[in-house]
């Protein structure tokens, strides 16, 4: 997947350095440190910082892949009003609820990812096994074929990504946390409190995030 610029741009008023914690991270074939199924989720914007309704606004992005090349992942907590069958007639019985479109960023507005969960390790037609039980299926095959591999599906309208380098600069911004991902962010039937339910569950200074008011003019 050819991935273009559209990563969160806001510059920040300060610069607390590097906030790449939470578990270990993995290291690519080249030797570099990769953040491939983990988690970006959004720190609180300041006061003084334009555009707070944007999409990445506490969002928490799933990394499908990252290398020294960029990256690219989806956000998770961004369902929208539109039907799934509206768009992919024959698929929306098979997602799991909110049974609606998720949009996962601002990149190819004009495609769809769908992304499951898939027990086991074998490989199957139609499916792309990504990282632990996460892979994607091909939309264009007949939900018949690949749905009795599948555990769990959500459909998301477009992506994140990052060109080369510029995912670093923002985690070195301050602009991101980053965290271990648990097996059901993914496919959360309530994805409007994912941002809270993940920083909630970190044992350290990240879940101070939670008493950021969402409106700057209460603070």
């Amino acid at each position: 997947m050819a991935v273009r610029t559209a990563g969160r741009h806001a510059t920040r008023a300060d610069d607390p350095g590097p906030l790449v914690t939470g578990g270990a991270t993995a290291r690519d074939n080249a030797g570099v440190e990769t953040l491939t199924g983990r988690l970006l989720v959004a720190v609180p914007r300041d006061v003084s910082e334009p555009e707070m309704s944007d999409l990445f606004d506490r969002s928490v992005v799933l990394l499908l892949n990252h290398d020294t090349d960029g990256a690219h992942g989806i956000v998770l907590n961004r369902p929208l009003p539109a039907a799934v069958d509206a768009v992919l007639p024959g698929w929306e019985d098979h997602v799991v609820p909110p049974g609606t479109l998720f949009q996962g960023g601002p990149v190819a507005l004009d495609s769809a990812l769908g992304l499951v969960s898939i027990p086991g390790t074998d490989e199957s037609v139609g499916l792309k096994r990504l990282f632990r039980g996460v892979g994607l299926v091909d939309l264009d095959a007949p939900p018949v074929v690949v749905m009795p591999e599948v555990s769990a599906l959500r459909i998301f309208a477009g992506y994140a990504g990052w060109e080369g380098g510029q995912l670093e600069g923002e985690l070195r911004s301050g602009m991101w946390f980053v965290v271990d991902a648990e097996a059901g962010d993914a496919f959360t039937d309530d994805p409007d409190t994912l941002w809270a339910q993940v920083l909630r569950r970190q044992r350290n200074e990240m879940s101070f995030a939670l008493t950021h008011p969402s409106d700057p003019n209460l603070n």
